[in-house]
């Protein structure tokens, strides 16, 4: 017996379950996975503003461009395997799904490599300059970078395999372990800032020892669960495998974020070059920025969904299920971007009282908040679009949805806006840029006829 023929015996739930339960049973799970992460990071936050003071916030808030550039290598492996993983899943092909997962590991290798060497020799000036020269909020912040970036293989390894095991269906199992890792990694924390006066950098050994536990647990899973792709796909194929196939698709969704930390960076030198109370807007922009990025996990979720429902029932031949459960990711998104928008109009400050009591902190949260959040409601529906065109196989649509707005967009409309207004114009250059990033998506979509019916179009007991 081949091993396709083989592997066709374990029946795939993405292809067999009924779009609307698939739907739900990936994402819930997911959602809940991504937002226990970004809850840690807000409490996080409040036990470094709260414990240790606004200043000590303004460091960590030094930290997020680094923060995002980690999360944007995670993406490139992680989310770049996803895209053929589960194409080969869909197919019923696990030789070649174990042979992408281990090409997967060596490219995090090298990348984890790369990150070390990079932050040993040029992290601590990089960190300088956005401190604007003061070191009394460089030095924490350096600190606290060097932990996570040792810790950068266990991030990329952990990121791997929760990927790996989204696509085999395993979300909720995942999302269970996330909670735990995560309750774990809030004691961790609060033990080595409270308790142990271990500063910012407490936090970061927390996550680093968080995201080891996480590792170890998923690998144990894996070796033990005969219906997921077993370790030793891992050791016996080459670790050079796909690497081409896995960076031209992770590679859209990882520059996304590398934009996002390019943003941040244009902003903290705006802030520098503007505000006359730096330490304060550097403290409340981090703040918006924990509180935003808490935001926009349950997005990402449904985002992922989308990648994995596609890639397999495209690699299966039923583009009809992937459009079906593509329009559902478009409209959990844009309700709960929308909610999150009027969350940030009408409560910035309440929000930004969780993370201090200083109330020049809390009006600048305020200030920043309602006009970066007035068109948010748009940004999770266009995320969504471009997970699908990804696992699709397109990532030149892809790159155009999730890289013009924070490569090209915001950055250069931060600057216009910030020399011809000062900071508040500095704010109203993201509500700018997600009302051209709109256009842009819409153009996309009804050119390429995204939405048009395909052959057998499914049911409604089929899609219920």
């Amino acid at each position: 017996m081949s091993v396709r023929r083989a592997a066709n015996t374990i029946e795939n739930p993405f292809l067999t379950l009924p779009v609307r339960r698939l739907f739900l049973s990936n994402a819930l799970p997911m959602a809940v996975v991504m937002s226990t992460s970004g809850l840690l990071n807000v409490v996080d936050g409040i036990f470094v503003g709260r414990f240790i003071g606004a200043q000590a916030l303004a460091a960590v808030s030094l930290a997020f461009p680094v923060v995002m550039m980690l999360t944007a290598l995670t993406t490139l492996t992680g989310g770049g395997m996803s895209c053929v993983l589960a194409r080969h899943l869909g197919k019923g092909a696990r030789r070649e799904a174990g042979a992408v997962l281990a090409g997967a590991h060596g490219l995090a290798l090298v990348l984890s490599a790369a990150v070390i060497l990079g932050a040993l020799t040029l992290g601590p000036g990089i960190v300088s300059v956005l401190a604007a020269g003061n070191e009394a909020v460089a030095g924490p912040a350096k600190d606290y970078l060097l932990i996570l970036i040792l810790g950068a293989p266990v991030q990329f390894g952990l990121g791997l395999h929760a990927d790996a095991l989204r696509n085999e269906g395993r979300s909720g199992f995942i999302a269970l372990l996330s909670v735990l890792v995560n309750l774990l990694n809030v004691a961790a924390n609060y033990i080595a800032i409270v308790i142990l006066d271990l500063g910012i950098a407490g936090s970061a050994i927390g996550t680093v020892a968080a995201q080891t536990l996480g590792l170890v647990l998923l690998l144990l899973v894996r070796k033990r669960d005969p219906a997921l792709l077993p370790l030793s796909a891992i050791w016996h194929a080459s670790w050079l495998t796909e690497w081409r196939q896995i960076f031209s698709l992770g590679l859209p969704l990882c520059l996304s974020f590398v934009g996002m930390a390019l943003v941040a960076s244009t902003v903290l030198l705006a802030i520098g070059n503007t505000a006359a109370q730096h330490d304060t807007y550097v403290a409340a922009y981090g703040v918006v920025t924990r509180i935003l990025g808490l935001a926009f996990l349950p997005q990402m979720a449904l985002a992922l969904t989308t990648q994995s429902i596609t890639g397999n029932n495209v690699g299966a031949g039923r583009r009809d299920r992937a459009l079906a459960a593509l329009r559902l990711a478009i409209g959990s998104a844009f309700l709960w971007c929308l909610s999150v928008a009027l969350a940030g109009v009408l409560a910035g400050e309440a929000l930004g009282a969780l993370f201090s009591e200083d109330q020049e902190v809390l009006t600048a949260v305020g200030a920043i908040m309602r006009p970066m959040t007035a068109l948010y409601a748009v940004t999770g529906p266009i995320l969504v679009i471009a997970m699908h065109f990804q696992a699709m196989g397109h990532p030149l649509r892809t790159a155009v949805l999730t890289l013009v707005k924070p490569w090209l967009m915001t950055p250069v409309l931060v600057v216009i806006l910030n020399a011809l207004s000062g900071l508040p114009g500095l704010w109203l250059a993201f509500p700018v840029a997600d009302a051209a990033l709109l256009i842009v998506a819409l153009t996309i979509i009804f050119r390429g006829r995204v939405f048009d019916a395909v052959p057998g179009t499914l049911s409604t007991k089929e899609a219920s």
